[in-house]
């Protein structure tokens, strides 16, 4: 409290204030005693006290939750703690050794022999570590900072390192540890503990002690540190360092060891094996373990290996609840991952220890994948590793050690165990891709020389290329003078039946009021005869029996005058005048459409029809078919002898059959059971692909609106299928008879159930192309190099379109109606002339043109001189 204010110089003239209290009486054995009281310091304001009352928590080394109910207190109650904490630190100053003593004398000790002899020298060098130890674990949090900066912790680890094998067997050792777990309880010390490069390890090498308390303690901080973030791999390099130190087979070999022997002291004994289990379960679980299920059974083999197994089930009899629980533990997570594990593989169990199932189930899973060949090379170059493990013990170690940093590595490169290389996976594969580029490479720059070859050759053709193009030049000159001379023909045409359609409407004109006097005529008949009184001058009206009204009508002498405007539209004819009569004049006025009719010689009989696609007129310009004339070919042709090979009248029943659409008809006769509408050999075909595929037509479309999902349709059947999708004059033939379906033959229902579902064509070729997709990339190119080598030779060479004027002349003679007068027809349609028949059904068509070539177009024997490339292109599909 401040100091008493005094009102005068001198008490004796005015009185003093009281005295301050700074002693009380207690009572203590019956005697009264006087005890000095502490001073009461006034409280500040709020803002000071939070501040004063934050440095002690931050000397507490407070965290979390706790430093949160620290923080909540009261003002009186945090001001309280601060006076409290004050007083003892003022009294513990006067009482604690400064850390820089501490640090001189663990200095001093470190690095004496055992004394073997004096016991009070023991007791004094592991007395000064306990007193170390409990110093750090209760000064305050800038006592341990002090500790640090005076370079403690590399005191620490410099006593730990200069121990002799007595030393590391004593209570000394045991202590020593006791500082490091007291430094790591504090979250600087803990810090700077695992920031060291070569703390853990030291820490570590402690396994070695036949110490059980020792080596508990040491087991304890090693899973304390697979806690803390960037621990766990720490704790790894730590027991690979130990395996080298301790002249070890493997790194977990002291912990298995521990687990299964046994100990004087079972209380010492249990501890042990719990401190054990609790970092195998803190190694396996924590770190990349948390996420990783690789990870954890890459460990777990491991310790299988090492037999922990039949170890585990001993350490139940011990039937204590601390120890039971971390093998429950162990277990249930094992278990969990095993059973993860067969869910990955798709399997119900997979026993890890049989050699046996574990090739046969990576033979299946990898047998007709691009994996295979792989894993095949890499079982035959293990045979010739050598196999005397004794002599080669190496190889088989960095074979093991190859595969699990392969399995291990993260996509960033980072292994979460001990590295036995320095090799990033990621890039080894992205090399190995960049390897298979460069073999593609050569492969191409093989194939450029070779194109370079063929260019050079090409080179001397020029000449003849060029003498060939002058020809097409002329050719082209020719067809645009012909092209012209149709074009003024037509125009010519057009003109004269603009007239005629002027001078019709005249005439029009002038029978619908002809007409008009006839009906007055007829009606004034109608009355006569229903009175029944026909007078001489009405009978005189009628006309004679034989005669009739229409030469009245239209006098023969009548020539109009041609109309006033002669371009003009034609006027719609009134409404009462009834249509004009079959054949005559009114006929003339629809509409007609522009089709060109060719002059093509009627056959002596009715011919069997060529079913081709014809190309529409509105598509004719810029294709071949516009510098295309077979007219003139029908005189070198022997129309006589092909009408009788190709008649329609056959001798043999169905044999002359082709599959065109009059041709159906004849089938319907003949077959009233099964009524088959598409070509008769491609309903064949139709039928051998049902019954390669073994299945209905409800499976078939499901497979397809499916994307065959379980895979049961090959690859080929597929590919066949798209051959029998239903062109739209084949779906124009089933429609006309949808009301008939049960009748249809089994190729032809098929084609018509197919035909129902949407974009059937589009969902097949889909699944054609999911299917044939992996195969097809490495075939592309040289393919379409064919085909554009070979579309230029089709182009230019004129054999191949004589060839086709003398089919377009074939086919307009063979087929009539709307099939007939083609400017031209889909190359698709070449595939039929094999299909259409003779009547005898010993030829095709196609033998008859390539008879007529052979005996009267010798030079078109040549073509194939033309087409050179046509071969390899018709074979890519």
């Amino acid at each position: 409290m401040p100091g008493r204010a005094k009102r005068s110089w001198c008490g004796c003239f005015q009185p003093d204030e009281p005295p301050e209290i700074t002693y009380c009486v207690t009572s203590q054995g019956g005697t009264l005693q006087l005890q000095y009281l502490t001073p009461i310091i006034p409280m500040p304001d709020e803002e000071e006290v939070n501040a004063r009352f934050l440095d002690v928590i931050d000397e507490l080394d407070l965290a979390g939750p706790k430093k949160a109910a620290m923080l909540s207190l009261p003002l009186e109650k945090k001001w309280q703690i601060y006076l409290d904490r004050t007083n003892k630190e003022l009294d513990r100053d006067n009482e604690t050794i400064h850390p820089e003593q501490y640090i001189e004398r663990v200095q001093a000790i470190s690095g004496l022999p055992y004394p073997t002899e004096d016991e009070t020298e023991l007791f004094k060098r592991t007395q000064l570590y306990d007193e170390l130890k409990t110093a750090l674990r209760s000064q305050p949090h800038s006592y341990v900072l002090r500790f640090i900066d005076n370079n403690g912790l590399v005191t620490l680890l410099e006593a730990l390192t200069a121990m002799d094998y007595d030393v590391q067997q004593s209570s000394i050792h045991s202590a020593l540890i006791g500082c490091f777990k007291a430094l790591m309880n504090n979250t600087v010390g803990r810090s700077h503990v695992l920031t060291h490069p070569t703390a853990i390890q030291v820490i570590a090498r402690g396994l070695t002690t036949g110490c059980m308390k020792t080596k508990t303690a040491v087991l304890e901080i090693l899973a304390a540190v697979c806690l803390v973030p960037g621990g766990h791999k720490k704790v790894l390099q730590s027991l690979q360092e130990f395996q080298e130190y301790a002249g070890e087979r493997t790194r977990f070999q002291t912990l298995i060891n521990d687990l299964g022997r046994s100990h004087r002291s079972f209380t010492d004994e249990v501890a042990l094996k719990t401190a054990v289990m609790c970092l195998i379960n803190a190694v396996l679980n924590y770190g990349p373990g948390e996420e990783s299920l690789e990870f954890r059974l890459h460990l777990r083999y491991e310790l299988f290996n090492l037999g922990i197994e039949p170890v585990l089930d001993k350490l139940r009899k011990y039937e204590n609840s601390t120890l039971d629980k971390h093998l429950d533990f162990f277990d249930m997570v094992r278990h969990d991952d095993e059973r993860e594990l067969s869910k990955r593989f798709d399997e119900m169990s997979l026993d890890l220890s049989n050699t046996s199932a574990m090739f046969e189930y990576l033979r299946k899973r990898l047998t007709h994948t691009p994996a295979y060949p792989h894993f095949m090379s890499m079982l035959q170059h293990c045979l010739l590793l050598p196999l005397d493990y004794s002599s080669h013990p190496q190889h088989w170690l960095l074979f093991d050690r190859l595969v699990q940093q392969i399995v291990l590595q993260s996509e960033n490169g980072y292994d979460p165990d001990v590295s036995p290389l320095n090799i990033n996976v990621k890039e080894v594969v992205h090399l190995l891709a960049t390897e298979e580029e460069l073999i593609a490479a050569r492969g191409r720059a093989e194939e450029l020389e070779k194109e370079n070859i063929d260019i050079v050759n090409r080179l001397t053709n020029k000449e003849q290329e060029l003498e060939a193009r002058l020809q097409e030049k002329e050719d082209i000159e020719n067809t645009l003078s012909r092209v012209k001379e149709k074009l003024e023909r037509e125009t010519r045409g057009h003109l004269e039946f603009k007239q005629k359609a002027g001078e019709l409407e005249y005439r029009l004109n002038e029978i619908n009021e002809q007409l008009g006097t006839e009906r007055n005529r007829v009606q004034r008949l109608e009355h006569i005869i229903s009175t029944g009184n026909i007078s001489d001058d009405a009978k005189s009206v009628l006309p004679s029996p034989t005669g009739t009204l229409l030469p009245s009508i239209m006098p023969s002498s009548i020539r109009p005058p041609p109309p006033p405007h002669f371009f003009g539209n034609l006027p719609p004819p009134p409404l009462g005048i009834p249509p004009p009569l079959p054949g005559g004049p009114g006929m003339q006025l629809m509409p007609v459409k522009s089709v060109i009719k060719k002059e093509i010689p009627p056959s002596s009989a009715p011919l069997k029809s060529f079913n081709w696609t014809k190309l529409p007129d509105h598509k004719l310009s810029g294709t071949v078919w516009a510098e295309l004339d077979e007219q003139k070919l029908y005189k070198v042709l022997d129309l006589k002898d092909f009408d009788k090979m190709f008649s329609a009248y056959q001798k043999n029943g169905m044999n002359g059959i082709d599959g065109s659409v009059e041709d159906l008809c004849l089938v319907t006769r003949t077959k009233s059971k099964s009524l088959t509408l598409i070509d008769s050999r491609r309903a064949q075909n139709c039928n051998i692909l049902l019954t390669k595929l073994k299945m209905t037509n409800e499976e078939i479309i499901r497979v397809i609106l499916s994307m065959d999902s379980t895979d049961k349709m090959p690859l080929d059947m597929v590919e066949q299928l798209l051959k029998f999708v239903p062109t739209p004059e084949e779906r124009a033939l089933l429609d006309e008879h949808s009301d008939d379906c049960e009748s249809l033959s089994r190729a032809d229902r098929f084609l018509y159930d197919i035909s129902r579902v949407i974009h059937f064509e589009q969902r097949l070729s889909a699944l054609y192309y999911k299917k044939k997709f992996p195969n097809q990339l490495n075939d592309l190119w040289p393919r379409v190099l064919a085909v554009s080598e070979a579309s230029k030779e089709a182009i230019r060479s004129k054999r191949f379109k004589r060839v086709l004027e003398l089919i377009l002349a074939i086919g307009n003679y063979m087929n009539r109606g709307a099939r007939g007068n083609a400017v031209g027809f889909k190359l698709t349609s070449l595939n039929k002339l094999a299909d259409t028949k003779s009547g005898s059904s010993k030829q095709t068509l196609l033998h008859y043109i390539i008879e007529t070539i052979e005996s009267k177009l010798k030079d078109l024997l040549k073509i194939e001189e033309d087409l050179s490339h046509v071969k390899d292109a018709a074979k890519v599909k």
